[in-house]
């Protein structure tokens, strides 16, 4: 007998045979035959859920954020850790790090795929302004941040990091190393904070993306 799954968890199984496809076989690579085959269902069942190839990569790219800001928010609660440790942490588990979400940066990344990037950030700077904005006041009220405008601070900082450092591998070492120094020094500076204090927290950030 053939078992009839509710439209959400058809819809999640799809999403997860799509993940692991663009995952193997790459975006491009990948038919949307190959995913309804794989699923085992018509395509007007896939065409039920998805219109397209794009429509189940916008999906994932919803489920993969929120998948990362949930990790991230269970790091902030996490008060018995240091606050700029828990700053550094919380940033770091926003990276992509399945090879189905490197595939999925890589697709947001390509120039006909500019509104796709855009809703990304767009999406992710939502989330992530709050999260940080609730790390710095603690930092504040601890009297190792000095401004009376978190919330802005950060929006600033994470608009010009997500800016300058969208491509920051393709630079050579001396250009990364100034960009690098002067967000570092420039964000102490915004923060009211001493010359120095931010280093432990921010560089292992900029190290990561060079693994």
């Amino acid at each position: 007998m053939r078992m009839v799954k509710d439209a959400k968890e058809r819809r999640n199984e799809i999403l997860d045979v799509a993940e692991r496809l663009f995952g193997t076989k790459g975006f491009d690579h990948t038919s949307t035959n190959d995913i309804l085959n794989e699923v085992g269902i018509a395509r007007g069942t896939l065409y039920y859920h998805f219109k397209s190839k794009e429509d189940i990569l916008n999906a994932m790219i919803d489920r993969i954020t929120d998948r990362l800001i949930s990790k991230a928010k269970s790091i902030v609660l996490q008060k018995e850790v240091p606050v700029l440790q828990r700053l550094t942490l919380a940033v770091r588990a926003l990276n992509v790090e399945s090879p189905a979400g490197s595939v999925i940066m890589e697709q947001v990344h390509k120039p006909q795929n500019a509104l796709l990037h855009q809703k990304l950030q767009e999406s992710l700077l939502a989330e992530v302004n709050p999260l940080v904005t609730e790390l710095i006041e603690e930092a504040i009220e601890q009297g190792i941040c000095h401004t009376d405008y978190p919330a802005e601070v950060v929006e600033m900082t994470l608009l010009y990091s997500n800016t300058v450092f969208d491509d920051l591998a393709q630079n050579d070492g001396e250009i990364k190393r100034i960009k690098i120094e002067a967000f570092i020094y420039n964000l102490e500076r915004l923060l009211g904070m001493e010359r120095g204090s931010m280093q432990e927290a921010i560089l292992p950030l900029f190290l990561d993306s060079e693994k």
